[in-house]
């Protein structure tokens, strides 16, 4: 099955920013982020990640009828914000928590780790 492992935090832009910029900075193949993604790579149940921007940078449309309104910001005001996710393919939803709490999260951070459908009819497009 299909797990996303999200990854919220209620860091401000300007804290995310710092560990961001430090991120880009670290030695190549070192650090606790890089060695959790090898794991689940190396372990085969690794299907995609992706790391956000702050939700500041966020722009969002919403949609009533047929109008459309975009604006600046975050859908949801909210004191934690999406910093990124895994997507993961594992038996069951034990295995799936047993890889969102091997996460080196920080305090404070909370990971989600929600079921993916399968099966949709828009997904065959994907291949």
């Amino acid at each position: 099955m299909k797990y996303a492992l999200l990854i919220y935090s209620p860091a401000t832009a300007e804290e995310y920013a710092a560990a961001a910029t430090a991120g880009r900075q670290a030695a190549p193949g070192r650090g606790p982020w890089t060695d959790y993604t090898q794991a689940a790579k190396d372990a085969g149940v690794l299907l995609g990640a992706e790391q956000l921007t702050h939700t500041e940078t966020a722009t969002s449309v919403r949609f009533a009828g047929e109008d459309r309104l975009i604006t600046d910001g975050p859908f949801m005001e909210t004191k934690e914000h999406l910093l990124g996710f895994y997507l993961i393919d594992v038996p069951d939803l034990d295995a799936a928590l047993d890889w969102a709490r091997r996460m080196p999260v920080h305090d404070g951070q909370t990971v989600e780790v929600r079921t993916a459908m399968t099966g949709m009819a828009w997904q065959r497009v994907l291949g």
